[in-house]
């Protein structure tokens, strides 16, 4: 197994990972090529994927606003889970973020989503039950 930066070459496959994992939550704008290397660009060094046997199996996006880490869409193929390679991704946006001067790193999952929110959990996140989230689309993207 080998986790490297994801770089925007990575799109498709990854694009396939997450349109693979039931309930992932995607935007048409902000989960586009377009978007998602505006993404990176933004955060050269704290995007990652999993390859093995050449193909790409897990992946994590993580920024960060120069105060906070904000993780997203986080994805281990089905066949791979359970192996390790989750925690290994989060293990090194941590420590991107570590080199970067954040301090904490924070997530949203959907609340229906139970498999993610079990592996959350397991690896030390905290659910927040003091905050609201709130969000307003500027586009017309509304998904």
């Amino acid at each position: 197994m080998e986790i490297r930066i994801m770089t925007i070459e990575d799109y498709e496959e990854v694009y396939q990972l997450w349109t693979s994992i039931d309930g992932m939550g995607m935007r048409s704008l902000d989960d586009s090529k377009e978007g998602i290397e505006k993404f990176i660009k933004r955060n050269p060094s704290s995007n990652f994927v999993t390859i093995e046997n050449n193909k790409i199996v897990g992946v994590i996006l993580c920024g960060h606003d120069g105060r906070r880490g904000f993780i997203y869409h986080t994805a281990v193929n089905e066949s791979f889970r359970k192996r390790g390679v989750g925690k290994a991704l989060v293990d090194a946006v941590i420590k991107s973020m570590h080199i970067e001067g954040i301090n904490k790193i924070a997530l949203v999952a959907f609340e229906k989503n139970q498999l993610g929110n079990k592996f959350w959990e397991s690896i030390g996140f905290e659910e927040r039950t003091d905050l609201i989230y709130r969000n307003i689309s500027i586009n017309n993207d509304n998904k």
